[in-house]
């Protein structure tokens, strides 16, 4: 983990030097080992370094090439390093040394924008060609490290957190009511904005260049949705899946600090926990040694988890210690808005910060969790439609008649209709269907202001959908959409900014392209089998897991994290109802303005986005008799947080 920015003026003067100083000293937690700059004329880069693995202890970043024309700059981990370094030295390149960021610029050098084919891993990257005066950048392809941006078609700003760039006075900060809106009626459709106008995130598995002529992005990765494992026994697949599921932990098991591990007692987190002892005893980790922790709930019965996870310990004869989970005030979560100009981490998230000071204070400075568990390998009833497509009629009787001795053959016809036959209908009839239930779910709020709906409508017009895709079956459209969920995105996000701010590397062994790419050739059949949905996954990691841990079909509900920051909401609401009342239908400011007439999580939402504009709002209200543009007025950097 580590933190890069820079800035590319394509047009007028050179660049003051302390411009790239500003960005970086914003980002300063991300740079515990060294922050380092690079300048020539009209471009800067600067990276915050922290060392994560053996090999980054040799990294020096900016990273020029022999020549000096190339200029490197990554926050990112390769993964397939080991098969990446031999194919480079296979085409005679002589690496420097055996860091990731020489791997990644001899790969572009010998490959161009095509490197990213040939590179596994979490990154965010730039490289500055100085004869060409292009910059090329790249994000990874689930989005698990920040790429964020700013373009004036003169002027190229990026970061790995956005008020790097706001630190800067020639950045402007203008509302985008549109994320305002999607935010306060929690309906999220961009993939590509922030709270601020014009500055953006580059998406997941995207490239962009910018050139004097402007910036161009694309797509680089969607998975292959016509590979498929060629086995005729279960006992095959459940072996192939072991195989690659072992081999990603163990890729990013790689550490030169104890490796910590987030064991709650879920399926997801405990068979990560227990694949990296199992690898440990086999010689095969490349970490010194694994620390487990888990979140002691015992005082919430709906949260508590540690009948699961004291069976792990046991069963591997590991001690998984337990921490209180982090309880933050209010204030906390108002500072943090403040500080980063972006929405706060969600009460379920921030309580793990107390792992986080655990794990810096044992040493650590990577952390395994099982995030991407419940939305990968995996499956809904959509194997009827795939053994449909494939003709695998034996296939469909023995999965009918296992549902129907689960749940009864009425409701296993039903799924056969719905989850199977019904998928084939005429493209026209199903995207009729799908407008018709996006209309009906994705309504903008009637309490919402007049502006704050119209912005939602504008939205909802840029929500992604993919292009004509040539579909192995009709239900690939559905797991395709999993990567280009907003949601999903903007919580990863969040996630991996808060772990930053505790100095550590959050990695997720389901949430790489090897297990994604899995999920779409594994047969669905086998995700869900027998009653149980991961059965593959339960299956693979037979033996390694505690029976009541593999068989375990009960999640844990963690609102208890927001009932204390609620309260105190709630409590603080008078000082807050009348900066909010503007995003409201006049009407209402009377009725759904008071704290106990919103679903908790709309309150939440209020209360993040008021967090956010404070400061913004101030100026607004200071200087708005003096007929300035909201752009130009910045807020107080002097302010808390």
């Amino acid at each position: 983990m580590s933190g890069i920015a820079g800035i590319v003026r394509f047009v007028g003067a050179p660049l003051d030097p302390q411009h790239i100083h500003t960005m970086t000293d914003a980002m300063v937690h991300r740079g515990p080992d060294g922050i380092t700059h690079w300048q020539q004329g009209s471009v800067a880069l600067g990276q915050c370094m922290l060392h994560t693995t053996p090999e980054s202890l040799t990294e020096h970043q900016p990273l020029l090439s022999n020549d000096g024309a190339l200029v490197l700059v990554m926050d990112g981990r390769v993964d397939n390093w080991e098969t990446l370094r031999k194919n480079l030295k296979s085409k005679a390149i002589v690496l420097r040394d055996n860091s990731d960021a020489e791997l990644v610029l001899q790969a572009y050098i010998l490959w161009g924008e095509d490197c990213l084919a040939h590179i596994e891993g979490d990154y965010a990257l730039a490289i500055w060609n100085g004869e060409t005066k292009k910059l090329f950048c790249a994000r990874d392809p689930l989005g698990n490290k920040t790429f964020t941006y700013y373009w004036n078609g003169k002027t190229f700003y990026f970061a790995s957190e956005l008020h790097a760039m706001l630190a800067l006075p020639e950045v402007p900060q203008e509302l985008n009511e549109g994320i305002l809106a999607e935010f306060l009626s929690d309906q999220f459709y961009s993939m590509e904005e922030t709270f601020w106008q014009n500055i953006m995130r580059l998406p997941a598995a995207h490239l962009a260049t910018i050139d004097r002529k402007g910036l161009q992005a694309r797509r680089y990765w969607t998975p292959d949705l016509w590979a498929t494992l060629s086995y005729t026994r279960d006992e095959d697949f459940i072996a192939h899946y072991r195989e690659v599921f072992s081999d990603t932990v163990r890729r990013l098991s790689r550490s030169h600090k104890p490796l910590s591990a987030h064991c709650s007692g879920g399926l997801d987190s405990s068979a990560i926990f227990a694949m990296v002892e199992h690898l440990s005893r086999q010689h095969q980790l490349l970490a010194p040694e694994i620390n487990g922790y888990t979140l002691d709930f015992s005082f919430d019965p709906d949260a508590n988890e540690s009948v699961y996870s004291r069976a792990v310990g046991e069963h591997l004869d590991k001690l998984i210690e337990a921490i209180t989970p982090a309880s933050p005030t209010i204030t906390w979560y108002q500072q943090n808005a403040k500080k980063y100009r972006d929405f706060p981490p969600y009460p379920n998230g921030a309580m793990g910060i107390s792992i986080y000071e655990k794990v810096r204070t044992n040493g650590g400075r990577v952390l395994l969790h099982g995030v991407g568990g419940d939305e990968w390998l995996g499956s809904g009833r959509v194997y009827y439609a795939e053994e449909l497509a494939a003709l695998q009629f034996r296939q469909i009787a023995e999965k009918l008649k296992q549902d129907a001795n689960n749940r009864g053959w009425p409701t296993a016809v039903w799924w056969l209709m719905r989850y199977g036959l019904v998928m084939f209908l005429p493209e026209r009839i199903m995207k009729q269907v799908r407008h018709i239930k996006h209309h009906q779910q994705y309504c903008p709020p009637q309490w919402l202001s007049s502006d704050l709906q119209k912005a939602l409508k504008g939205q909802q017009k840029k929500q992604f959908e993919w292009p004509k895709l040539k579909l192995r079956w009709p239900g690939q459209r559905a797991e395709l959409n999993i990567l280009t969920r907003p949601y999903y995105s903007f919580a990863q996000e969040l996630q991996e900014r808060l772990s930053a701010s505790y100095q550590l590397e959050y990695r997720s062994p389901y949430r790489t392209r090897e297990m994604v790419q899995l999920s779409f050739m594994m047969p669905k059949r086998l995700l869900r089998a027998h009653g149980f949905n991961r059965y593959a996954h339960r299956k693979a990691m037979s033996g390694l897991l505690p029976e009541c841990v593999a068989r375990r079909q009960t999640k844990a509900e963690f609102s208890v994290t927001y009932v204390k920051v609620m309260q105190q909401i709630e409590t603080e609401w008078e000082a807050i109802r009348p900066r909010c009342a503007k995003w409201l239908q006049p009407g209402c400011k009377d009725s759904l303005i008071q704290a106990h007439s919103f679903e908790k999580n709309l309150l939440w939402e209020f209360f993040g986005c008021d967090s956010v504009l404070a400061d913004y709002d101030k100026e607004i209200n200071l200087k708005g008799n003096n007929g300035g543009r909201a752009q130009n007025r910045r807020p107080n950097r002097n302010s808390p947080g």
